[in-house]
């Protein structure tokens, strides 16, 4: 009977301990003020043309496939644009949560490109509060068009390049509401200088609402700032219908640029806005997870 009284107080002992020990954890759990970050300010690492501050996660392998048709000006003769299309394919790998490389291959002016973009501060509240997520983006893309032997003067390589620097700036302002601002710079080796710089300064801004759970709508808009009154080109705007559906994303867009790459459709967007040109097209991209996360 004695040992019995011993083993029911040690037991109810190691109880009050047990708990006082859970109490303790919580009250100092309470007191610790956690981080929360935003998440899903945009569905994809695309809103209409240009890049979100979205970045694929470790290990993460994104496939994207961008279309655009001709414009729809073009009539019932060219079936509204349909009879003509232009795509680019892409991967981007995420090398860190954080991190992401990517590259494509677009045949409305056959240029191919590389990138890099890296989130460096994220929307938090809590520990850590910071109002804006930013996200850094630098793309480096050649021209293989025309070739050599088509060119109307000598064309070297190096006249074939063009890079892109950016940042991404964008906040969730509630579940359904999302913006980014894009202050952005466009460097070409070669232009014509009578009506084109060299160096192109732009700023976008890109809106996001959802309407539902698995269906958004986009805008974007990109203003270059020293331009000329020769300048042959136009400020690229669009707008788009997000469409979640699984591991998918499809984005449905009416833009007046048929260029997939920054350089083309920041500095060369041929379509008057005025005079009705625009064209249909669509992003699908499709995640895989190649590397497990440890």
């Amino acid at each position: 009977m004695m040992i019995l009284r011993r083993t029911v107080l040690l037991m109810l002992i190691s109880t009050a301990v047990f708990a006082q020990d859970d109490l303790m954890k919580e009250m100092l759990d309470n007191e610790t003020p956690q981080t929360n970050y935003a998440s899903s300010t945009f569905k994809g690492s695309r809103i209409i043309n240009g890049q979100s501050i979205e970045t694929r996660g470790k290990g993460e392998l994104e496939f994207i496939f961008a279309h655009r048709f001709g414009p729809v000006s073009g009539g019932s003769y060219e079936l509204f644009g349909l009879d003509q299309a232009y795509v680019r394919l892409g991967l981007e790998y995420g090398i860190t949560d954080n991190l992401g490389v990517g590259f494509g291959r677009n045949s409305f002016d056959k240029t191919m490109d590389g990138y890099l973009r890296y989130k460096f501060i994220r929307q938090s509240t809590g520990a850590i509060n910071f109002p804006v997520t930013i996200t850094a983006f630098g793309s480096g893309a050649i021209r293989t068009s025309p070739r050599a032997q088509d060119a109307a003067y000598d064309i070297q390589l190096v006249d074939r390049l063009a890079y892109t620097a950016q940042l991404l700036i964008a906040r969730k302002f509630s579940p359904t509401f999302s913006m980014q601002l894009m202050p952005t710079l466009v460097h070409k080796n070669t232009v014509d200088k009578t009506v084109e710089t060299n160096d192109v300064y732009a700023l976008g801004f890109a809106g996001r609402l959802r309407v539902s759970r698995s269906i958004a709508l986009t805008s974007e808009y990109y203003h270059r700032f020293n331009v000329g009154n020769a300048n042959p080109y136009y400020n690229a705007v669009g707008v788009g219908i997000d469409i979640e559906t699984g591991g998918h994303v499809f984005q449905l867009i009416f833009t007046n640029t048929r260029g997939l790459t920054e350089r083309a459709f920041i500095t060369e967007t041929q379509g008057d806005v005025r005079n009705g040109d625009f064209s249909l097209g669509f992003n699908v991209t499709r995640a895989f997870q190649v590397k497990k996360p440890k």
